[in-house]
């Protein structure tokens, strides 16, 4: 199986300080060269621009698997699905995050924030080369960097709101400094990049490698920005361009999704990959740099020492992102067997399959009945010789079952039931589940349902209760206030941005 990992090994060269890009920075002068090459030579060549457009996925691929500050785990645990887990002293920044009292200088959420905008500078290093070059096919690359832009900044006004809107390398260190956008600035610029990248994007099935973006998984993410912003008949008319390409489709078995062998398949449109290949040890894991293995695989496995689970094929992994008993039983009481049996096993089943759950003295922290099943780790998914540090499974960013609850949820949203009620059963008839055939503000139930059974454990679900104004309701038991609806300004932001003000910061924080 190809994966991005395998064309990568980080040729980031020509690019001078890619590598601290932040919003805002005062030592960007000083980072060494990478590599010899001169600068003003570079970005000649299609296999030159292409080793750029990898290091941009290489750093998308690290700001969801950065050794404790994930991308990927700040989404999941500020849902409903998912506790921190492991112990009650262990990692306090995510433990924050999960008991929604995070504040401005948490590490994780710096952590991210810093790597939104260093993906987000080497693109603008790469697009602002290239629209000066006579590079013959540089409108493909640029459209593929401003598609990676364009993620990255979306990610940052969903998490953050409004953000400095950076779409030029700065020269000076004065020119660091960038006051805050308003959410619609960024929103527009963000529409303006998936524009270039849908008219320059390849087709689906013209992609040489599958883990690159395609037309069509571009249409969906700017479906995707519609929606966000309540613009339903746009986001609809977006959607249904991807349906009808029939360039993607649902797995015929939901547990395939989640197999290694599932891995950039016909459902996938947006999918980080990572390798078990690298045959890291204790001396030499990277946990200060890129590790190509996925570590987060490893942190969310079922806690060693407490959970026994050989009997159902799982190995033991550090215990983060535990179920809540909220997910649980929302699959038990949607009589969701197919999918339920793919995200998770209760204790009771567990027990019954030969599996035990041996709590300590002073019990499991934020054990609720429930061990996770999706990303789970397996034997299978890691190539040695030290298992916990070499898992190659992928992160599934975008789905189609994703994009066909999305157009449901649209074509409801503009008054248009029937088409919705196709989209949505689409995704229920693949779990085994009859159809609704419910109208109005039922039929939206059923979608809010769907969406926090099909998408548990993808990050999904906080952003999605947002949006919809059901936080509130939903998350008040976990210690959801309003001012959660964002996160914090990263504190080191404030302070080394000259345009930011600490009244600048995000209400209640």
């Amino acid at each position: 199986m190809e994966t991005m990992k395998k064309y990568i090994k980080i040729l980031i060269v020509g690019v001078l300080f890619a590598g601290t890009y932040t919003s805002c920075s005062d030592d960007f002068t000083d980072v060494e060269p990478i590599g010899l090459i001169n600068e003003a030579d570079f970005l000649t060549t299609d296999a030159e621009a292409e080793s750029v457009i990898f290091g941009i996925y290489d750093l998308m691929a690290w700001n969801y698997n950065r050794p404790w500050n994930s991308a990927f785990f700040l989404k999941v645990l500020a849902g409903d699905c998912a506790n921190a887990g492991s112990t009650s002293g262990d990692q306090p920044p995510l433990q924050q995050i999960d008991d929604f009292n995070q504040v401005s200088d948490n590490p994780a959420i710096t952590g991210v924030w810093e790597g939104y905008y260093k993906t987000i500078g080497l693109a603008n290093v790469l697009i602002e080369k290239l629209e000066v070059s006579d590079l013959g096919t540089k409108d493909k690359f640029i459209a593929e960097a401003k598609f990676l832009r364009a993620y990255s900044y979306f990610e940052l006004v969903t998490l953050f709101g409004g953000v400095p809107l950076r779409v030029e390398t700065p020269q000076t260190v004065e020119e660091f400094g960038l006051p805050r956008s308003t959410k619609r600035e960024v929103y527009v610029q963000i529409e303006a990049d998936l524009s270039v990248a849908i008219a320059g994007l390849p087709s689906k099935g013209s992609i040489a490698q599958s883990f690159r973006i395609s037309k069509e998984a571009a249409q969906a993410v700017l479906g995707k920005v519609y929606l966000f912003q309540e613009k339903y008949d746009l986001a609809s008319k977006e959607f249904e361009k991807v349906i009808t390409s029939n360039s993607y489709d649902l797995e015929p078995n939901f547990k395939d999704v989640w197999n290694s062998e599932g891995e950039h398949g016909i459902e996938s449109l947006i999918e980080l990959s990572y390798v078990s290949t690298e045959k890291y040890d204790w001396g030499n894991f990277p946990w200060g740099g890129r590790p190509e293995s996925n570590i987060h695989a490893q942190l969310m496995g079922p806690r060693g020492g407490v959970f026994e689970v050989e009997a159902i094929g799982i190995a033991n992994g550090w215990g983060f992102n535990i179920p809540t008993a909220k997910i649980g039983m929302a699959f038990e009481d949607a009589g969701d067997t197919v999918r339920k049996e793919a995200t998770v096993i209760s204790e009771a089943d567990l027990v019954s399959a030969g599996g035990a759950v041996n709590p300590p003295d002073v019990g499991i922290h934020d054990y609720e009945g429930y061990v996770r099943l999706k990303y789970v780790t397996k034997s299978e998914d890691t190539d040695g010789p030290i298992n916990e540090l070499n898992y190659g499974i992928n992160w599934r960013l975008l789905r189609y079952a994703d994009v066909l609850l999305m157009a449901a949820e649209s074509y409801h949203k503009n008054n248009e039931d029937a088409k919705a009620l196709i989209e949505l059963n689409k995704v229920r008839s693949r779990a085994g589940l009859a159809d609704v055939t419910a109208l109005g503000s039922d039929l939206f139930d059923a979608i809010v349902l769907e969406r926090q059974l099909e998408l548990a454990f993808e990050g999904q679900r906080f952003f999605d209760l947002v949006r919809w104004g059901l936080a509130d309701g939903e998350l008040s038991g976990e210690g959801y206030q309003s001012k959660n609806q964002l996160f914090p300004i990263p504190q080191n932001e404030i302070s080394r941005n000259t345009l930011i003000e600490p009244e600048d910061q995000n209400p209640g924080y």
